[in-house]
């Protein structure tokens, strides 16, 4: 499995980060989000699900198959890194919610300390009755949702009607879409929401996990 790292060897936790969907692990919001938690002293481990990973042999753009079928692929990630300080796992969108449904096994096994989701995609755009949440209904692994409060796939105005564990703590990204980018003329920045979101990340790792 090929990881890609970034942040210093001596971090008081390692970050296991799966990609969202259709973009790689170094797509320009996982390059972005890597760095600005390396500015905050944390080490981050990227890795791509087989079906992404294929897109850069050639071998063809296959479309993402159901979180379900990838499970077993993020859980040969957390073997495979063997970390040897806490681990917290995790991703963009897809990568997030895969995580999410392979946390309590992992947690309860106390091979990670926690989990972080960046845009949960809590139901499909559109779509709000198709919701995602049923198992973060009794999570119990601590977790931190960094989430664009207008953000498609579960908009502040949504989530805070849903049913969530106690476990789940929120860091909500003032006008932030799904990559946390804000709308026009909303008074804050892409920089400013990016790096408050990795702030968030560093404080919650440090106060609940490290």
């Amino acid at each position: 499995m090929n990881f890609l790292h970034t942040g210093p060897e001596d971090a008081p936790a390692d970050l296991l980060l799966a990609h969202g969907a259709g973009a790689p692990m170094d797509s320009r919001f996982m390059n972005e989000f890597a760095e600005a938690l390396a500015a905050h002293g944390l080490r981050t481990t990227r890795f791509e699900f087989a079906y992404m990973a294929a897109r850069r042999t050639g071998a063809g753009r296959k479309p993402p198959p159901r979180a379900e079928r990838v499970m077993d692929e993020f859980r040969d990630a957390v073997a495979a890194l063997k970390a040897d300080r806490p681990l917290v796992i995790g991703g963009k969108s897809m990568g997030g919610r895969v995580a999410s449904m392979i946390a309590d096994e992992l947690h309860k096994k106390q091979a990670i300390a926690g989990l972080v989701c960046l845009g949960y995609p809590f139901h499909p755009p559109g779509k709000p009755e198709k919701l995602r949440t049923a198992h973060l209904e009794t999570l119990s692994a601590p977790t931190l949702i960094c989430q664009g409060t207008r953000d498609p796939f579960g908009t502040k105005d949504d989530v805070d009607g849903y049913k969530l564990s106690p476990a789940i703590r929120f860091h909500w990204v003032p006008h932030g879409n799904h990559d946390f980018r804000p709308a026009k003329g909303s008074g804050v920045t892409a920089k400013e929401n990016l790096a408050g979101a990795a702030q968030a990340v560093a404080d919650w790792i440090g106060a609940s996990v490290a």
